[in-house]
Order: C-alpha cells, then sequence, then structure tokens
C-alpha cells in the first residue's frame, strides 16, 4: 500500500490488519496495549472534537441515525453510488470499492491485487502518463491513496468541495480506462518488492507468515496480501488486464462521497461520469471463492528473531460474516470485555504477573476471518503462563465469566466509537468502504444494534463453537539464545511439555 500526494510516494500504514504487514504490526500494538486489537473487528473510531460534556451516545438508536445521513443507489450497470453529507468542513472525500483483494489471488497472481493498486495512478487514456495523471491531480488540491486488503481494495482522494466533480472524474478516468504501460509497471514492481523487503525485515512479519501459512493450508495465496516475490517480479502487462476486465467492472465497485456535498449531485455526476460504464458478469459467478479448509488438527510453529522475551500468537478460524453474521457481534463484544483493564482474562493473566500483555481479536472477513490471542511473556515464565492461558480460555464458557456490567460497557463502548467515526468525513468514507466489501452496508448499518442484542449466552456460544477445543495454530516468536536456554520444541506447544 502507498501514499500519494502531489505525485510524491512513501510507505503507508493504513487500516491495521489489512495486510501481513500490518497485522505484524499490530502484533507488536496488541502486545504493548491489548485493547488496541479490539477495534479491528468493527467500525473504528476516528479522532473526533466531541466535548466531554457531550451526552454519550446510546446503545439502540444508532441504525436509525445511519439511516438518516447515508443515501445511496444503484445505477443500471450495477455501481453503487453512497453519500455521506457532512457540511463540518468544505471539503469532499471521493472512494472507490473493488471487492479484490488477496481473496481473489490464485497461484501465479499472488500479491497482484496490491500491484494493482499501485498501478491506478499511473497512466490512464486521458492522462499518458504518471507525471501527467497525478499532476491533475494536484492541480485540483487532492490527497489520494490507496489500500490493498483481504476482500478489499480502494481508492480515494480528498479535495476542496468545489473541486468534488473534478475528483470524481479523475477516479473513472483511472477506474476505467488504464494503460499499464511497461515501463510503469517496471518501476512500480520495485516499489512493491522495497514494500516486501521491509515487510521481510521485521521479526512479526516472519512470525505471522508461518502461523498463515499453517493457519489456511493450501488457502495460503488468499489471505497473503503482500504476496509472492517471484510472481510480483515476473507480472506483466496482459495480468493486469485480467485482474481489470474480470474484477473492475461497475457491478462489483462502489463510489463513496462523503462531506461538504448534495447528494443529488452527486448521483447526477456519477450518472454523467459513470453511467455508461458497461455491466460485465458478476466476476464470482464462474469463479467462485473455494471455502476455506477446516483446520483438521492443532499445529504449532516457532520462529527464531532477534527478539525480547517471548510472544506468543494463538489462531483459530473464526466465523464467516456471511454466513455466521450473528457470531462476528458476539466475537466482537467478547474481544471487548476480555481486552477491558480489570476484566477476569487481565486480571488473572496480566495483573498477576504471568504475561506482560495480552490481547483478543476476531477480524471480519466474508472469507473466514481468523481468531487471535496474542501475548507477551519472559523466558521463564512461559510455561506457567501458558498453562494459566489454557486454563483461563476454558473459564470463558462458565456462568458467570461475563458480569452484566462488562456487557453494558462494552456494548457503549463500539456504541461511542462508531458515533465518534461519523464526525470525521474521510475516515467514515474508508468506514463503508470496507464493510461494503467485505459483507454489506446493510450489515453495517445493523452493526451497533446487533452487537447491543448479544447475550452471555451468545459470547459462550461463539467460544464453544469457534474456540473452546477447536484445532487451532500456536506460534512463538523468541531469539535464537532464548529457544536453546528453554528448550523449547513444537511438540512442546501441541501439548507434551509437562505444565505447573
Amino acid at each position: 500500500m502507498h501514499l500519494l500526494h502531489s505525485g510524491r510516494r512513501s510507505a503507508f500504514r493504513a487500516r491495521a490488519a489489512t495486510t501481513l504487514l500490518v497485522r505484524a504490526a499490530l502484533t507488536a500494538a496488541v502486545l504493548a496495549s491489548p485493547i488496541a486489537a479490539a477495534a479491528q473487528s468493527a467500525p473504528a473510531p476516528a479522532p473526533s472534537a466531541r466535548a466531554a460534556t457531550d451526552p454519550a451516545p446510546t446503545v439502540g438508536n444508532q441504525r436509525a441515525t445511519l439511516e438518516k445521513i447515508i443515501q445511496r443507489r444503484v445505477l443500471a450497470n450495477g455501481l453503487e453510488v453512497i453519500v455521506v453529507e457532512n457540511h463540518g468542513v468544505p471539503i469532499a472525500t471521493v472512494e472507490i470499492d473493488v471487492r479484490n483483494g488477496s481473496f481473489t489471488q490464485t497461484p501465479g497472481y499472488e500479491g497482484l491485487a496490491h500491484l494493482y493498486e499501485h498501478m491506478f495512478f499511473n497512466a490512464n487514456l486521458d492522462s499518458p502518463s504518471q507525471e501527467e495523471f497525478q499532476a491533475k491531480l494536484s492541480s485540483i488540491g487532492a490527497i489520494f491513496n490507496g489500500t490493498t486488503n483481504e476482500e478489499q481494495v480502494n481508492y480515494y482522494l480528498t479535495v476542496p468541495n468545489d473541486r468534488t466533480e473534478e475528483g470524481i472524474a479523475l477516479l473513472a478516468q483511472a477506474l476505467r480506462a488504464p494503460l499499464f504501460l511497461e515501463d510503469e509497471l517496471t518501476r512500480e514492481r520495485e516499489v512493491v518488492i522495497g514494500e516486501y523487503d521491509r515487510a521481510e525485515s521485521n521479526p512479526f512479519w516472519q512470525l505471522t507468515t508461518a502461523m498463515g501459512k499453517k493457519l489456511w493450508g493450501d488457502q495460503w495465496s488468499r489471505k497473503n496480501t503482500i504476496g509472492d516475490r517471484a510472481t510480483i517480479l515476473a507480472t506483466t502487462p496482459a495480468k493486469m488486464r485480467a485482474i481489470q476486465q474480470r474484477y473492475y467492472v461497475p457491478n462489483n465497485t462502489a463510489l463513496i462521497v462523503t462531506g461538504d456535498v448534495d447528494p443529488e449531485r452527486i448521483f447526477a455526476l456519477a450518472q454523467k461520469h459513470y453511467g455508461d460504464w458497461k455491466r460485465r458478469p458478476d466476476p464470482f459467478a464462474d469463479a467462485p471463492i473455494p471455502p476455506i479448509p477446516p483446520l483438521a488438527r492443532n499445529a504449532a510453529v516457532i520462529v527464531e528473531q532477534p527478539v525480547a522475551g517471548v510472544i506468543v500468537l494463538m489462531q483459530w478460524h473464526g466465523p464467516s460474516v456471511g454466513a455466521d453474521p450473528g457470531a462476528t457481534y458476539a466475537a466482537d463484544v467478547f474481544s471487548d470485555i476480555l481486552n477491558r483493564d480489570g476484566s477476569a482474562f487481565q486480571r488473572h493473566l496480566v495483573d498477576s504477573g504471568l504475561w506482560q500483555a495480552v490481547g483478543v481479536n476476531y477480524y471480519t472477513l466474508n472469507h473466514t476471518g481468523p481468531i487471535t490471542i496474542s501475548g507477551r511473556t519472559t523466558p521463564e515464565r512461559f510455561d506457567e503462563a501458558m498453562a494459566a492461558l489454557e486454563r483461563e480460555i476454558a473459564k470463558v464458557v462458565e456462568p458467570g465469566y461475563f458480569t452484566a456490567e462488562e456487557l453494558a460497557a462494552a456494548k457503549q463502548q463500539r456504541a461511542v466509537g462508531t458515533a465518534m467515526g461519523l464526525e470525521r468525513a474521510s475516515g467514515f468514507a474508508h468506514t463503508i468502504g470496507f464493510w461494503w466489501s467485505v459483507s454489506s452496508l446493510e450489515y453495517y448499518m445493523g452493526y451497533v444494534d446487533n452487537m447491543a442484542a448479544q447475550t452471555p449466552d451468545d459470547l459462550r456460544d461463539y467460544a464453544r463453537r469457534y474456540i473452546i477445543g477447536k484445532p487451532h495454530v500456536t506460534g512463538v516468536l523468541l531469539s535464537s539464545e532464548t529457544r536453546r536456554a528453554m528448550g523449547l520444541t513444537e511438540a512442546d506447544l501441541l501439548g507434551e511439555r509437562v505444565t505447573p
């Protein structure tokens, strides 16, 4: 993923847990602050100017609020147009979301959804070079960017509100008529390989990659956003065009505009600039995404890197938002409660001194989102800490483990976070785009209210169905010296080590 502004490019970290590199960085963040992980599976709050004295939003009325501010139409070609009017600041964000990403990657295409993203702000039929196209973007004061996730690729720009039509038109040009020039592809390949090199040098990336291969098996290419080095280097313009022709079609795309705009005018502009874009076959009709095969047994990995202490990741296959949406709400509340300071989970594991930090996270995806428990401990306390973690996980299905007060606090936290996110129009465009891509706008509209309906029985049912006694992967990251001193083996992680 990359940041572009007035023709300049640099590495850019966007939504956490969206690529392997970002998930690796998230791992470090979770270890430092377990609460950070909980925000990744639901609409994340954006920076807000809300006064401390403002009344907190109440659970149960947010769908009505969203229905008042979100307007949407579908053009005859299938393009969904979503508009959110917010006159707080005289700017507008225009975003294109495509249901593409690593989940579409068959062997031979690993990492090409990401490389395609890098090609977006380059030459097109109306601008025969990257320099010319980016000069046009700069001339309207655009800040522009793109990101690639497992199940979403998005492109967006933020402009003064009086340049909104020009922004819509420029994105249309890049979307509908890219040229994929060989020299530009060569340049972008090197940029992506540079990102790959930086990712590969990150110790956490080494762990998450090893974990991912175990967790996803022969479907690893569909979770590996950053891709395969050899595949990236061998990419041709023909492969870029193949991606475009299949996935970059109006009936697999959303145009989202937020900010100081008039919805009716935006709908008219969408028709003007996108209305004659020809509808194409459903990209998934003749090439459906195969299901993720369930884990057959527990697995373990140990990665040796120069890190301090011992870092542990445990991962399970979580629910699919398409197949089991109810469990995704329970998963978020479950994670929020366990991550809260003062919860039984934190008291028994962190406050006891066994773990320096522990975090729980479910990452919402349509094609099986992972459940992750991550933590940091010391070599001396590793055995005791792991035994305590296993005991604590087993307790979550016991009556009374989740209190009414914790449940109410977790629900209110989500409601407040969602409400705060509405205040920053540019960030809200990204939130809508993510949920449109991985589930639907309908899912997002009902998120807070459905989350608020969760009960302790729902949380226990979620844990029984997806965590307790279910196959999982345990990974450990530590230095070579620490491993030798501990004598740790993968067999130990699979339960052969005698615990206290």
